[in-house]
């Protein structure tokens, strides 16, 4: 039996958030709360950050929408904050092991000891780097990272397990979430063999996108009404954007709803109201962008979508009536598949890949076989800039294979190589996963010494490579990437996590405490009332000054 554990709060989902104060943080629920009042020193999707490089255009676009400051260092994106009464910066794997310390606590309180291993999901598209990041910031967490599952994959457990599913069935997993989108085709067989047949997605394309252009049409419309533009205060845009927020999710059941925000800007109170019909059409385009990873996934998994069983929802954004209606338009199905809960489907799997990683032998995992494919395509760049692809996309994993390569001149001393990820035929079009060297190549004519280079991919789906010269054997192994944290960098943001954690925890014993005197004070005060026949003025002016110098001290 899987269980899904509440946390402090009481609530079953905890939102990625962190929130930074002159006296401490604030992750998950009080984070978001705060969100309003603290706008620039509230962190939230990380997601779009983690194992990014600044300059990357997705993180540039991204950044016009977040009231957080994001920062360059190096070539690494870093969030900056101000944090008891400090500016401090933090790296996205830092404020993403924050969460995972916040989901830690809150399983080893509900199961009473402690827990040192995670099975961690993560987008299906998620590239090399940002697989790698989330790795680390399990490990910053104080964690033992298992496995990185596919998030649609993981869902597909929970479809499949929990349905029952008799004889074989081909699936679509659709998650739509937050901030990321992923469309995964599975064969499940009997409820137990579970194998990913294609993948695709964008890792820019979710929720958020949809709240940000209601917030942009709501800029519009107040600069037209009152001449004035917010789009410059951080403060207005974030209390927009959660009316938005609600709005979106109001609309989801409602054919119309209004915003509704006192004081917005310089005193003004904004009114508005918002249908249906005009949100669909403002998200219009992102609504049916979202079928082009439908398309990919279907011609790599060469099938058509009638021969697709089941078409399964998971992720918040599903809940959008528009977004059901374009999919069962194209997909001709009769009904969308809604039964597992779309908010928990994601976690529920991760938890029976965590059982079967732990040798759960018993129950529903009881002969569980899964078997997952990577994303992309992997291969190396060639003379004129071609990408020579060795591992095709949607090869399961785990997965190695080979390919020799040669010199481009005569005594060749060395050769880089280059390592990309993509379906295109040109490198520049592809993404970088790291390039290495291989010297002290014995001098020949080009085309005659034998490079070999070996691909692997392990079940997390990241890639590992070598190189071997096959007349010296001399060998060389990529730095994935040069943005990797090392193992000094990792020891340290593992220390300083424990730190954040050791002030927390002080913190909240603080206020605790705080509030248990002044609860005593407020008691002693109404005791003092009770007994003012049996006490003469002096001693109740007394114990009236002591209650209130003590009020003044807290």
């Amino acid at each position: 039996k899987v269980d899904i554990i509440a946390n402090d709060q009481g609530n079953r989902t905890t939102p990625s958030y962190v929130a930074f104060t002159h006296t401490g943080r604030l992750i998950g629920d009080g984070a978001k709360s705060q969100v309003t009042m603290n706008a620039g020193n509230t962190v939230f999707d990380v997601k779009r950050l983690i194992g990014r490089r600044f300059t990357d255009e997705s993180v540039l676009a991204n950044m016009k929408h977040w009231p957080f400051k994001v920062v360059d260092d190096e070539g690494k994106p870093k969030v900056e904050v101000e944090y008891k009464g400090e500016i401090t910066r933090f790296t996205p794997e830092e404020i993403s092991s924050m969460v995972l310390v916040k989901m830690k606590k809150t399983a080893e309180t509900f199961l009473g000891e402690r827990v040192q291993e995670a099975v961690i999901t993560v987008p299906a598209y998620f590239n090399n780097a940002q697989r790698e990041a989330t790795k680390d910031a399990g490990t910053i967490a104080g964690l033992h990272v298992l496995r990185i599952i596919n998030e649609p994959t993981a869902a597909a457990l929970a479809f499949g397990l929990e349905k029952n599913i008799t004889g074989e069935k081909n699936v679509m997993v659709y998650d739509l979430g937050g901030g990321t989108f992923d469309v995964s085709i599975l064969t499940i067989d009997e409820g137990s063999v579970f194998e990913v047949l294609s993948t695709a997605g964008d890792t820019q394309l979710g929720g958020e996108d949809f709240d940000n252009l209601m917030v942009t049409h709501f800029v519009e419309e107040f600069k037209r009404k009152y001449g004035k533009n917010i789009s410059g205060n951080s403060r207005s845009l974030r209390r927009l954007k959660t009316a938005c927020e609600r709005a979106k999710r109001i609309l989801s059941s409602s054919s119309e709803t209004s915003i509704e925000l006192d004081a917005l800007y310089e005193g003004i109170d904004f009114y508005s109201k918002l249908s249906r019909v005009t949100f669909e059409e403002l998200c219009s385009k992102l609504f049916f962008k979202t079928l082009e990873p439908v398309k990919k996934a279907l011609f790599d998994a060469e099938l058509e979508p009638s021969q697709i069983q089941e078409v399964v929802l998971v992720g918040g954004s599903t809940r959008i009536p528009k977004i059901q209606t374009i999919l069962q338009n194209f997909m001709k199905v009769k009904v969308l598949n809604r039964s597992v809960n779309i908010d928990e489907a994601v976690a529920y799997g991760a938890a029976v890949q965590a059982a079967i990683l732990k040798g759960e032998r018993s129950g529903i995992v009881k002969d569980v076989l899964l078997v997952d494919v990577t994303p992309y395509s992997l291969g190396i760049e060639t003379a004129g800039g071609f990408m020579d692809k060795v591992i095709n996309c949607n090869t399961k994993i785990p997965a190695a294979a080979s390919q020799v390569f040669t010199t481009f001149y005569n005594n060749q001393p060395s050769v880089t190589i280059q390592v990309f990820a993509g379906e295109f035929a040109m490198t520049r079009d592809n993404n970088i996963v790291g390039t290495f060297e291989l010297n002290g190549i014995p001098p020949a004519f080009c085309g005659v010494p034998q490079i070999e280079v070996n691909f692997d991919v392990d079940a997390n789906g990241i890639v590992n490579v070598t190189a071997r010269d096959r007349d010296t054997g001399k060998s060389n192994q990529i730095t994935v990437s040069k943005d990797k944290l090392s193992p000094d960098e990792l020891n340290s943001m593992k220390n300083k996590a424990m730190k954040y954690q050791e002030e927390d925890e002080l913190e909240g014993q603080r206020v605790k405490h705080k509030n248990h005197l002044e609860s005593y004070l407020i008691f002693v005060q109404k005791c003092a009332q009770f007994a003012e026949e049996a006490l003469d003025d002096r001693e109740l002016q007394s114990l009236s000054l002591l209650c209130n110098k003590t009020f003044s001290w807290l």
